[in-house]
Parts: structure tokens; C-alpha cells; sequence
């Protein structure tokens, strides 16, 4: 879990900025009229650094900090770290402090939000994104944000039909092959969190018309090893692609597909 977890946090990092405004406007129903970027690391006894923290000013004249932790493990002991967060946060910036721990696990979190001692009352907002209404990410226009609709609720749709929509989504989102290739490869990486590896697979294969200018995405998507073969039979049966194009597609020398064309032949 621990390169997991690194990865999902990478993915996070490099998107927050772009999916911060409507995660804030349509999951945390925060509507702000002014937002300035705060520090982000707190330091008294002890550094710590939030994932969000911004001071905001919302529609309704209210001014506070506001932090946001995303969380992939359901950690038992967040509720002592959020308070630890809140008391420096406090101390710091002597304006009200709104905390929100966005869970991204499959599973119901089972994590305490609130400590209820003699001389201590703290809670704190959690929020789990699989039971968020994954159509509020296809409607974005931001494949950052898009992308994270593989973490959320796919209500009646099946997962084909929703990453299906996904893929499509990014796709009119993206601009340009590089931007593509990278958020075709954050998608596979957060379908990990949801078990949807498999379901990807078969998509970007069936999708693999569309998506020219990512064909060594696709092949990893569906292993480099196995799935190196499994892809050029799809590109052999196509029909249309030469040994050298579909070579240079898979990413495979040619005489690997030479190989796997006579296999094929020999099997029939």
C-alpha cells in the first residue's frame, strides 16, 4: 500500500489546484467569492502539511480556513491528527478553521470524527467519495477533475458504461497527445483503488480507434507481458494495420508480430 499510496498522492498533488474550486462548489457546497493560497506548512511542536489550505471569504461574508485532507486509508487515529491540524491552525491565524477529510476508499469509512472528552469536544466533516454521484466529474471541463470520476458512485451504469464515458471525457478534456497520455495513466492508476483494472482494460481495448496517439497506453493497460501479445492480436484482427504499424503501435519489434500472426494462424 505504502508505493500506492504514493502514487494516488502524486496524482492528487499535481491536480488539486484544477479540481479545488468544484470539489469546494459541488461536494463541500462552499461557494467562494475570495480565495488566497496559506502556507502550507504549520510549525510549533511539530511541521505539519495539510494537502488543501486556503483562506476563504464565501458568498455568505464568512472568512475562515479552510483545509481539506484526502485520505485512501481508513486511519483510526485521523480524528487525533485533524485536532492536532485545528489547534495550530487556530493558534496561527485566529479565524474560524473548517476541516474535511475526503475518504477514497471503496469500502464505508469506519474512522472516529470526533473526540468527546472531559475538557475537549472536536470534530470533523468526512466525506467519502464513493458515494459521490459520479456524473458531477463527466460534466467538467477540467480532465483533472474528470478523472476522479473512477473513484466515485457510478449509480445505475455499469463500471464498462461509466469508464467508457470517462475515457470519452478526457478525451474531449484533454489538450493534446502528452496531456492525454498523462491523465489515460492517472485513470489507470486510480481504477487500482477500485478493483476496475480489468473493466479498463477491456474498454481501452475496444476504444483503441480513438485513442491514436496513446496506443503504448493502452498496451500498458493491459500488462507488458501477456498483454503485449493480447493487443497485437487485437491489431492483427483489425485488419487494416500493417506488421510494421502495428508493431510500432504495441511498441513490439516486428518480428514479435510476425510470431504471434503465425501462432494465430497455426491455431485456427
Amino acid at each position: 500500500m505504502g508505493k500506492q499510496a504514493s502514487q494516488y498522492d502524486k496524482i492528487f498533488k499535481e491536480n488539486i489546484e484544477a479540481v479545488i474550486p468544484s470539489l469546494m462548489q459541488n461536494v463541500l457546497g462552499i461557494t467562494a467569492v475570495e480565495a488566497e493560497e496559506l502556507p502550507d506548512d504549520i510549525q510549533h511542536t511539530k511541521e505539519r502539511k495539510p494537502d488543501v489550505l486556503k483562506k476563504i471569504t464565501d458568498s455568505h461574508g464568512n472568512t475562515y480556513v479552510l483545509q481539506i485532507e484526502f485520505q485512501v486509508a481508513d486511519e483510526p487515529k485521523m480524528v487525533y491528527r485533524m485536532a492536532e491540524y485545528y489547534v495550530m491552525l487556530q493558534r496561527k491565524y485566529e479565524i474560524p478553521v473548517e476541516q474535511y477529510v475526503i475518504y477514497l476508499g471503496a469500502a464505508k469509512p469506519q474512522m472516529p470524527t470526533q473526540l468527546d472528552g472531559s475538557w475537549m469536544k472536536f470534530k470533523f466533516r468526512l466525506i467519502s467519495f464513493a458515494e459521490l454521484d459520479y456524473h458531477i466529474f463527466l460534466k467538467s471541463v477540467r480532465p483533472e477533475e474528470v478523472v476522479l470520476g473512477v473513484l466515485a458512485n457510478f449509480k445505475e451504469d455499469s463500471p464498462e458504461r461509466a469508464l467508457a464515458q470517462i475515457i470519452q471525457r478526457i478525451e474531449e478534456t484533454a489538450n493534446g497527445d502528452f496531456p492525454l497520455k498523462k491523465y489515460f495513466k492517472q485513470l489507470r492508476v486510480l481504477a487500482q483503488l477500485r478493483n476496475l483494472e480489468n473493466n479498463l482494460k477491456d474498454i481501452a481495448m475496444d476504444s483503441i480507434s480513438k485513442f491514436v496517439s496513446v496506443e503504448k497506453d493502452a498496451a500498458y493497460l493491459v500488462g507488458l507481458d501477456k498483454g503485449k501479445e493480447i493487443f497485437v492480436i487485437y491489431l492483427l484482427k483489425a485488419g487494416s494495420l500493417t506488421v510494421e504499424q502495428i508493431a510500432d503501435i504495441a511498441g513490439v519489434s516486428a518480428e514479435f508480430v510476425k510470431n504471434v500472426q503465425q501462432k494465430q494462424s497455426k491455431d485456427k
